[in-house]
């Protein structure tokens, strides 16, 4: 869905959406990561799609239209896809299905439960013959590994311990949906630059708990299609960026040109940004609209400031605001400062969820 600063060689979208897609796949045993290489951001993006809408309507109705015939392989059938939908909602992109999603596949799970319980009787207290054991087994299986996946991005939405910033939105009044935000993989893309054993992240250390924001309507949608490739159909294009705090811009970019939907430009990977410094920190907010950069290098600015709009520019697969504050990096290396975990309006922002601006 959305990206930006790559870390690997292949481009940050299709960098999220592998490592995504993989433990979407490999929740159900089904998946190498290498089997991903050949597919196009479009691909891969829409196909996740198509899983996050698919798999969790599948694994219910298997639950209501074909139920274990024991009362143990019932229950651990349901705690299996119970667990399997919470790992879904907190790893998951919910931007569509939108964000109320995972509501509705609980609504839809309970019902199944429900049903089960009423129409159904079980033969039996425990599994019959060697297929119902295998099925035990293997929804056992999954339970424990959804529960190790829900554990982990639930872990990732705490704050770090240590030193933090708090920002003023960067944003104005509108609802917005927070696409990678925390601590781990499972929930924010950016975070594999925390793993400095990776000679290659070391030069993005600083975006480690970066920030992506999209702006969604009443319903949840952030476009008027499920992936248009013209980006003014999104909703947060063209949106006015404020600063967040006060400071002097030390570098700002613009000229480049917003790219089409999914498509990245990876030569230049901010896009039109500018990097603020603030109280000795450095806070980039990139991917802005070509032109729409007024601040120039140098100049002061108060919170509230106008700096630009959102755009689509550098290595962003969709039109988005990123935003991660930082140590000062190098100048061969700019991004390579340690990275800071920011609180906007008070609020550590993890993937999916909703802030109204200001």
């Amino acid at each position: 869905m959305v990206q930006l600063f790559p870390i690997r060689r292949g481009g940050p979208s299709q960098r999220f959406w592998r490592d995504l897609f993989s433990r979407v796949f490999r929740l159900f045993g089904w998946f190498r990561t290498g089997l991903l290489l050949p597919f196009s951001d479009a691909a891969i993006m829409l196909t996740l799609y198509l899983l996050q809408t698919c798999v969790p309507l599948a694994l219910i109705t298997w639950l209501d239209f074909l139920p274990p015939r024991s009362v143990a392989g019932f229950w651990m059938q349901a705690l299996a896809i119970a667990l399997g939908l919470v790992a879904i909602a907190l790893t998951g992109i919910w931007t569509f299905p939108p964000w109320w999603g995972p509501y509705a596949f609980s609504a839809l799970f309970v019902a199944a439960i429900i049903d089960g319980l009423v129409r159904r009787r079980c033969k039996s207290i425990w599994p019959i013959g060697f297929r119902a054991w295998l099925s035990f087994a293997a929804f056992t299986i999954l339970a424990g590994y959804a529960a190790n996946e829900s554990r982990v991005a639930a872990a990732a939405r705490a704050i770090p311990k240590g030193r933090s910033v708090n920002l003023a939105s960067p944003l104005g009044p509108g609802t917005y949906l927070v696409v990678n935000g925390g601590t781990d993989v499972s929930v924010n893309a950016h975070a594999d630059a925390l793993d400095l054993t990776v000679a290659a992240h070391r030069p993005y250390y600083g975006t480690g708990y970066g920030v992506d924001l999209v702006a969604i309507d009443r319903f949840g949608l952030r476009a008027d299609a499920i992936m248009p490739p013209e980006p003014r159909r999104y909703r947060i294009f063209g949106s006015p960026v404020v600063a967040p705090c006060d400071g002097k811009v030390i570098a700002a970019v613009d000229g480049l040109s917003d790219m089409p939907v999914p498509k990245t430009d990876e030569a230049r990977l901010a896009g039109n940004h500018i990097i603020l410094r603030c109280s000795g920190l450095d806070i980039l907010l990139g991917h802005f609209r070509e032109g729409s950069v007024h601040v120039a290098i140098g100049q002061s600015l108060k919170t509230g400031d106008a700096i630009a709009a959102v755009g689509n520019s550098g290595s962003s697969s969709e039109p988005h605001l990123h935003i991660h504050a930082q140590l000062p990096g190098t100048v061969i290396a700019p991004y390579s400062g340690a990275p800071i975990p920011i609180r906007i309006n008070g609020r550590y922002l993890v993937r999916n969820d909703r802030f109204v601006g200001r």
